[in-house]
């Protein structure tokens, strides 16, 4: 491929290669040319310009392929714009010659299209210079195209389209000419040529104005025939087509407007054509009955979904605001399809459809029908405009001059029930967006439902409203007030009760009532469990108890009861399924037992219903199949095993449904589709469920469900939201049977059914690893499988290929997979006809990607060898699609098992790519995963440098070259698929440069597809070189204008590709602005829906925002990202006031504000100097491009701040968390021109300002909120709190009691109270449980502040007034309850001894075993909490009190540091630990000091402290001897060397390094508690644990006291000598029973002391001054006769004379 890279194509080198390589070396040059003729030199170019124009004239005759030919008419475009254009016209004629030709043979054809391709091409580029010739080119190509056959009908007419392009208004005279020809075209039996022609007559109306007046109803007409039998390319082209000559007609460009006098189109006229398109009929638009969108008379479907898109297109052209006087009957169709961007449009439309319909009501019921469309179509999409636009349509809600919400419910009231379903839904999307507004709703429906019990239509209206409000509700953080479920019973039971008393409102009673109770089920287990009982009763009642009640009920029913009674049966049932499917806790052995007695009464009745159809008319058949179908529901949900009594009739009922046994209409299921695999959506055409069309698209698809979601069709799922199970397989030889015995088209359609069944058993089989039984059946099932594969119908061969691999899988036995394999050999060998070969071959493929290639290996070489044949078959494109397909299928499965045939495969998929003609789309796509199947079983192989390996990358990079240069949508996500794969294995051979940019250039397809991958691939490219990604994106934004005016290459297979104006774009290419790839990904979030794209676009931004400040670089495009997010919050649209411009949506802002906080979380990890201005600002002079966060602060703040104060609920929380952030990161930042300042006080007031809401939003809705105002200044904090703490503290108070009842475990629920506790009821206590355990830490931290400051002096009576007026306010605060019904009668001791349990007990508890998932701020709240309690001399008295206590809290956090590890904890600890020590102190301090004179005399006193006489400490009772132990684990933590066990074991490490700053201070707490451990202890005492904390003490010294070069003297050492000097002159040890172990004890110390100071070789030098300072400890504090020995005073004397020799002055 090397020798192909030259500027003159490599005669030599080709004339060595095969024949079948050329065509490629070939392509890989004129790649290479195109690349480099625009960089080259001109006179380069020009000294061989000759020479390459004959190349390239001589390639013309070789035959090339389609890519080929594009590319060559490219190059010699390119070439002559470049070098001289002298022999331009020689060429031009040269290809004339070539068209005119009379040779129509196959063979001559790819030279033919290669002359047009290149003349369109030279008139694209080089326009108005060649505009002598061109008439004589434009007859010659029109002449052409009459006898042209399909493939040169669209090159032709792509070239028309450039000679348009590139001549503008100078080819007039030709235009009426090529109108003429092309537009018969429109109606070519080749979708290619319709497309192709589309997009020539969208150039031509450009300048040609007869197509938007005189022309105007012709160009309807024929755009309405081509759009009948279409697909979706030519659907999308001439929708394109229309919308926009519709839309000038209606407002012509101002440049034609000034040139002719031309007549404009009006809005009516306009409208009335689509009118016509869409109904075909001389009636109104929409009076055909409410049949909107189905196939009625002669309209066909496609014509509809096409005239829907025409719609889109032109309000898009148009950008105008249509007004709702002109025609809102004509307008409805064009309305559903497109939502102005103005919050008020879709209520506009709404008010004027209501006003509009409300006269037209007494009219009949054709006018409901018409207006019934109408009304849903503006309240759908004022629902999702209203949830879309969530708390910020806040304003347009509650505004009364708008009266928004009295419309909406004004529709409860309409006739038509889709209607009213539709306003019930719209206030659901209103209650969720603004969750305030749920209960007064509910309230509301609730009222005039009782008011208006006498009307069926506000009986029905009302209950459809409250059921989609109680839907609605698991989406409200919230929820409702428990006592609205009791409302929703009672009127539920007033329904039910009061249904047969009025036969006029029977029905909608009956639907109301169960349909209110099945939503009641949504609400949970919580709710629904106090209800049971009554709700078991109801559906008891339902059903009839036994055989003969049922009978009997069939005896005497007429016609309108039966109906009422199965309408209430089915509401019965749909109740059941939604309780079984939102309260699975509930579902018990016995509450089962008790729910199949009416489901199984429901069964029996099924197989009499029947007999009661044929008795009383058919009208009751979809009250019947209702029954039926809710009856599979809940069956599907439940146990198989709870019915295995029933399966024999259920089966009967089941088999009769698919093979249509009672249903005279050929009815199939939509679910075959979603149950084929989703790799072969090629096959089927399904990908258009993934497009943007997919809505309108759908309706076209074989046995499509769409509309079938239609509300009016269930209105159970008004509030419904899980989806049914699947369908059960049994009865083969009888599904057999009956496909046997039916003909044509009801025979597809009981296939149709059967295999959906048949899949979705086999599917349940292999998830469960289940077997498919004895041989029989096997038989039986392979026999049904494999008749189905030779069936003409697609989706059925489809399925019973997926059913074959899913039959291998579940079977699992290599002899029946060889047996199926072998079977599809012999039919592929034999079959010749397109059917046979498409079934078989797919088998073969699915049997590989089920089996595996291990399972299969034996089959690969046949089935390879099979399927490459296959493939070449030109003769039939959809044999290609199928075998190339399953090739693909058996790449993927077999893995590294296929690298042999690794070449081959290759081979041909080059081959093809380069022959088959672009319009076989299928096939390209095919190609397209072949190629990436091939790249990933060749895999890390691609990095290599041999021959081979070579060879298989440059030619995968060639495929991709082609793939990506398709005008298929689809063919290209393929393509940039394989190079993401490539850059994965071999990224060195990925080039950046022009796969990014062509990347963002896919960011504004109109194809979802593409769009999607090209994002996967950004991410996938971001999270290696964000860098060079952002780098090359921007330079696509620099060259932007270049590229727009030079124009694209276009092609008549990609819808929308050349068109004008794109659905997300208004430019050609891309609009990158100054923003970057960022601005573009941030912008796209505002428009797109689908979920994964979205996703990946978060991560591609996560990966640009982290890249720079990860990898240690210069934070250049932190600045970027920042600018980003200022855009999200700042950009108004004043730099352009052309056209109007939307704020970014709530949810894009909300992930701005993220990014600005990520940014500030990796800064801190990133340089200190982002967080110091002065640095920052030394920084930024040294280096101009340094960028630095601290320089940014004030935009910072300004965007948090603008957050904070949004409209939007989450916005507000996210700025709220940025501007905590920013406060947190910044709090200590000084500010370098005012010392004794920081950086924060100048934007104090902003601060200050957003704070108040917050606390107020905490108070008001939202339980879990960060609940801390910490970041104020402490004054200001204390004035805010100060006048609510009496209240405050009692709430609080009240709060913890209420969490600790409700964190007893399971068998103490007796216990608890049973009217609930402070803040909760006993229906809500399974959601309080969250609420407490998320709140609990920070309200005892505040209780321990309270009760530290005053709290143990204050009684609960003082309090009374101020919680009285609180009690007046919130009713629901049940705080008698909270402090227990005696409360009053208690004295203070009592009352602070109960405060003092219920925090120790919360506290201890917590600490006993923290969930690991547990956030380190409820840790540290629990200790702070702990250590400030233990500031007050109350608590300390207490915890010494009963030594068993502070015991049982030392051992809970000796436990807590074994599982949590931070210092921060571990400090915190010690502070607590300290705390008891001290507490238990100044406890024996005080009893030593009661004792009189006498007592002492008797040396009592000797016996107080830990130890008594005889020194013994008892683990578990003893203080001492728990506060050792804790304080030992934190020691050996950070100094393990002091535990022999530690350093003696074989993972220890001798190092010793230095302390860390946190550890340093760890240790120093540490030894301060231990040396105030001997004041606990008896004198005997003393002796039992002095030893150790001596020896820990020096040790430490020796270890710690170091010489560093800034003389600092650690904390460690500090503590060390501070220990030394307590301990020794502790008084109390010095009794006549211990003198001499004491003696003994001090001796050895300060021996030991002595022996450390001496410097050693291995270890760092002493502080001598330390060191110094502890031996003059011991000479001070020591009595001389204990130091007083020769040894140690000559140590000493040896100590202090090297120090007076010292040199060091210090």
């Amino acid at each position: 491929m090397e020798l192909a890279h030259s500027l003159l194509l490599n005669e030599e080198a080709l004339a060595q290669i095969t024949e079948a390589k050329r065509p490629v070396f070939i392509f890989e040059w004129l790649r290479f040319l195109d690349k480099v003729l625009v960089a080259a030199n001109k006179t380069d170019v020009k000294e061989k310009q000759k020479k390459l124009v004959e190349q390239l004239t001589g390639l013309i005759s070789s035959s090339p392929g389609p890519p080929t030919r594009k590319l060559l008419a490219k190059n010699l475009a390119a070439l002559y714009s470049i070098g001289d254009t002298f022999t331009v016209f020689q060429t031009l004629d040269k290809c004339n010659d070539i068209i005119r030709n009379k040779d129509d043979t196959a063979a001559y054809l790819p030279t033919k299209l290669a002359a047009v391709a290149c003349v369109g091409a030279f008139y694209e580029k080089m326009g108005r210079m060649l505009g002598s010739a061109f008439p004589e080119t434009v007859n010659n190509l029109l002449k052409s195209l009459k006898s042209a056959e399909s493939q040169g009908r669209s090159e032709i007419l792509m070239s028309l389209q450039k000679v348009l392009n590139g001549l503008g208004g100078a080819a007039a005279s030709s235009h009426r000419d090529i109108y003429k020809n092309a537009r018969s075209l429109l109606t070519d039996r080749s979708m290619a040529v319709r497309c192709a022609v589309a997009k020539c007559l969208l150039e031509l109306q450009n300048e040609a104005v007869f197509m938007w007046t005189a022309e105007l109803e012709n160009i309807a007409t024929l755009c309405f025939k081509a759009l009948e039998n279409s697909n979706y390319g030519v659907r999308v082209a001439v929708s394109k087509l229309l919308g926009t000559v519709m839309a000038t007609a209606l407002m012509p460009k101002q440049a034609t407007v000034m040139r002719q006098n031309v007549k404009r189109a009006t809005l009516d006229e306009v409208l009335e054509l689509m009118a016509t398109g869409f109904l075909r009929g001389g009636s109104g638009f929409l009076k055909s009955g409410g049949e909107m969108l189905k196939v009625g008379g002669s309209v066909n479907r496609e014509v509809r979904v096409g005239v829907t898109q025409v719609c889109n297109i032109y309000v898009e052209e148009n950008s105008v605001h249509i007004s709702c006087e002109v025609s809102w009957k004509s307008v409805t169709n064009l309305y559903h399809n497109s939502v102005h961007p103005h919050q008020r449009h879709d209520f506009v439309f709404l008010e004027a459809v209501v006003n509009d319909t409300s006269g037209e009501n007494k009219s009949g019921a054709a006018d409901i029908a018409a207006s019934q469309h109408v009304m849903v179509c503006a309240l759908q999409e004022l629902g999702s405009l209203v949830q879309s636009l969530n708390a910020t349509a806040s304003p347009l809600i509650q505004e009364a001059s708008i009266g928004l919400l009295e419309i909406v419910t004004s529709v409860l009231l309409h006739p038509s029930m889709a209607a009213r379903l539709a306003a019930a839904w719209c206030l659901r999307c209103v209650a969720v967006a603004l969750p305030f507004q749920l209960t007064p709703f509910l309230d509301r429906c609730a009222e005039r439902l009782n008011n208006l019990k006498t009307s069926p239509e506000a009986v029905s209206g009302y209950s459809f409203a409250m059921a989609a409000l109680l839907g609605g509700v698991h989406q409200c953080p919230l929820g409702i007030p428990h006592a609205k479920g009791k409302m929703v019973v009672s009127i539920a039971e007033d329904l039910l009760r009061t249904a047969a008393q009025n036969s006029r409102l029977s029905l909608q009673r009956t639907q109301a009532g169960w349909l209110l109770l099945g939503a009641l089920m949504t609400l949970g287990p919580s709710v629904v469990r106090y209800h049971l009982p009554k709700m078991l009763l109801l559906w008891r009642n339902v059903f009839p108890r036994s055989l003969k009640e049922l009978e009997a009920e069939k005896a005497r029913g007429d016609s309108f009861t039966w109906q009422v009674t199965l309408e209430g049966r089915a509401g019965a049932l749909c109740a059941m399924r939604s309780f079984v499917a939102h309260c699975p806790e509930l579902l018990t052995e016995d509450v089962i037992r008790k729910l199949m007695t009416p489901i199984e009464c429901a069964m029996t009745m099924m197989s009499h219903i029947p007999s009661v159809i044929k008795a009383h008319g058919a009208h009751l058949k979809a009250s019947a199949a209702m029954v039926r179908l809710r009856l599979y529901d809940i069956l599907a949900l439940l146990p198989p095993k709870t019915y295995e009594g029933s399966f024999n009739a259920l089966l009967r009922e089941l088999v009769a449904e698919f093979t249509l046994t009672d249903n005279s209409a050929n009815t199939t299921t939509s679910l075959l589709r979603s149950l084929c695999h989703y790799d072969d959506s090629v096959l089927l055409g399904s990908w258009l469920q993934e497009t943007d069309h997919k809505s309108i698209e759908d309706q076209l698809q074989p046995n499509s469900a769409s509309g079938s979601g239609a509300l009016e069709h269930d209105p159970s799922s008004i509030y419904l939201r899980i989806p049914a199970g699947e369908a059960v397989l049994q009865m083969l030889d009888h599904f057999a049977e009956c496909v046997k015995q039916a003909k044509g088209v009801r025979q597809q359609a009981v296939q149709l059914n059967i295999f959906t069944a048949v899949l979705s058993a086999l599917k349940g089989l292999a998830e469960n690893k289940s077997t498919l039984g004895p041989e029989e059946v096997r038989k039986s099932a392979l026999t049904l499988v494999m008749g189905a594969l030779d069936n003409p119908n697609p989706i059925l061969r489809c399925a019973a290929g997926e059913a074959l691999g899913r039959m291998a899988q579940v079977v699992g036995e290599a002899t029946f997979i060889a047996r199926m394999a072998q079977y599809s050999f012999d039919k592929l060998k034999s079959a010749r006809d397109v059917v046979s070969r498409t079934g078989h071959s797919l088998a073969l493929g699915c049997l590989h990607r089920y089996v595996g290639g291990i399972g299969s290996g034996q089959h690969l070489k046949t089935s390879v060898s099979i399927l490459l044949a296959l493939a070449q078959d030109g003769t039939s494109p959809e044999v290609q699609t199928w075998s190339l397909h399953s090739l693909a299928l058996i790449v993927d499965s077999s893995g590294p098992m296929y690298r042999g045939y690794v070449e081959p495969t290759l081979s041909l998929v080059l081959t093809l790519l380069l022959t088959v003609p672009p319009s076989h789309t299928e096939v390209h796509q095919c190609l397209g995963r072949c190629l990436g199947a091939i790249i990933t079983t060749v895999g890390p192989e691609l990095q290599g440098n041999g021959a081979t390996i070579s060879t298989i990358r440059s030619s995968c990079l060639v495929g991709c070259a082609i793939t990506q240069d398709h005008s298929d949508s689809l063919v290209q996500a393929a393509a940039i698929s394989c190079l993401q794969q490539l850059h994965m294995f071999a990224p060195r051979h990925v080039n950046l440069s022009s796969l990014v940019p062509s990347l963002c250039v896919h960011l504004c397809s109109s194809h979802l597809l593409l769009r999607r991958a090209a994002v996967a691939c950004l991410r996938q490219l971001a999270q290696r070189e964000a860098a060079e990604v952002c780098e090359y994106a921007m330079s696509l934004a620099k060259n932007a204008g270049d590229k727009e005016s030079s124009g694209a290459n276009v092609n008549p297979f990609a819808p929308g590709v050349s068109s004008r104006s794109d659905i997300h774009c208004r430019h050609q290419g891309v609009n990158i602005t100054e923003t970057g790839l960022e601005g573009l990904l941030f912008g796209m979030l505002d428009r797109e829906t689908d979920r994964k794209l979205c996703s990946d676009i978060h991560d591609t931004l996560g990966h640009i925002t982290a890249a720079p400040l990860s990898s240690g670089k210069d934070e250049e495009s932190e600045k970027k990202d920042e600018m980003d997010d200022d855009t999200m919050f700042t950009t108004l649209g004043e730099e352009d006031k052309s056209k109007p411009f939307v704020a970014p949506r709530w949810a894009t802002r909300v992930f701005a504000a993220d990014c600005l906080c990520r940014i500030i979380n990796l800064c801190e990890n990133a340089d200190q100097a982002h967080f110091d201005l002065a640095m920052a600002r030394s920084a930024k002079l040294r280096n101009p491009t340094n960028d630095l966060l601290v320089l940014h602060l004030s935009d910072l703040i300004r965007m948090a701040f603008m957050a904070a104060t949004d409209h939007s609920n989450q916005l507000r929380m996210a700025g709220l968390q940025a501007l905590e952030d920013i406060i947190k990161k910044f709090a200590s930042v000084p500010e370098p021109e005012f010392p004794g300042h920081v950086i924060l006080e100048q934007y104090q007031a902003n601060e200050a300002e957003s704070k108040p809401k917050r606390t107020i939003k905490n108070t008001d809705d939202d339980d879990d909120d960060y609940g801390t105002i910490d970041e104020l200044p402490p004054d200001s904090l204390i004035t805010l709190v100060q006048p609510e703490l009496p209240t405050l503290s009692r709430l609080w108070l009240a709060a913890l009691k209420d969490y600790a009842l409700l964190t007893l475990p399971a068998e103490f629920a007796s216990q608890l109270p049973p009217d609930g506790g402070a803040f909760y009821t006993p229906e809500t206590i399974d959601t309080a449980r969250l609420h407490y355990r998320n709140s609990w830490a920070p309200i005892l931290h505040a209780v321990a502040l309270w009760l530290n400051s005053t709290g143990f002096t204050c009684s609960e009576s003082t309090e009374a007034a101020a919680v009285s007026g609180l009690q007046k306010r919130s009713t629901s605060v049940n705080l008698n309850q909270a402090s227990g019904a005696t409360g009053s009668a208690k004295s203070l001791p009592e009352i602070n001894k109960d405060r003092m349990h219920l925090i120790l007990g919360v506290s201890i508890q917590f600490l006993c075993s923290p969930r690991p998932e547990e956030p380190i701020e409820h840790v540290t709240a629990c200790l702070q909490a702990l250590h400030t309690l233990l500031d007050s001399p109350y608590a300390r008295i207490h915890i010494a009190e009963d030594q068993l206590i502070g015991v049982e809290l030392l051992s809970v956090l000796h436990r807590l540091l074994l599982t949590w590890n931070p210092s921060s904890v571990q400090l915190l600890v010690t502070g607590v630990v300290q705390q008891i020590v001290r507490a238990a102190q100044d406890y024996l301090q005080e009893k030593r000091n009661t004792l009189n004179e006498d007592d002492m005399e008797k040396e009592s006193c000797t016996v107080l402290g830990e130890g008594g006489d005889s020194g013994g400490l008892i683990p578990g009772k003893s203080l001492v001897f728990a506060t050792m132990e804790l304080l030992m684990f934190i020691l050996v933590r950070h100094m393990p060397h002091l535990s022999t066990k530690m350093s003696d074991s074989p993972s220890h490490t001798a190092t010793k390094t230095r302390l860390s700053e946190e550890s340093a201070r760890l240790v120093a707490a540490t030894v301060t508690i231990l040396s105030d451990l001997p004041s606990l202890c008896s004198p005997a005492g003393c002796m039992t644990i002095l030893p150790t904390i001596l020896f820990l003490i020096a040790r430490i010294l020796k270890d710690t006291a170091i010489k560093s070069a800034d003389n600092q003297v650690p904390p460690p050492v500090s503590a060390a000598l501070q220990g030394i000097k307590s301990i020794v002159t502790l008084s109390m040890a010095k009794t006549e029973e211990t003198q001499k172990q004491w003696t003994a004890l001090i001796r050895s110390t300060l021996a030991c002391i002595l022996e450390y100071s001496q410097p050693e070789d291995s270890m760092p030098a002493p502080d001598e001054v330390s060191m110094l300072t502890a031996i003059a400890l011991f000479l001070w504090s020591a009595s001389s006769e204990i130091i007083g020995v020769q040894s140690l005073q000559n140590g000493c004397m040896n100590r202090f004379k090297n120090a007076l020799n010292s040199c060091d002055p210090w």
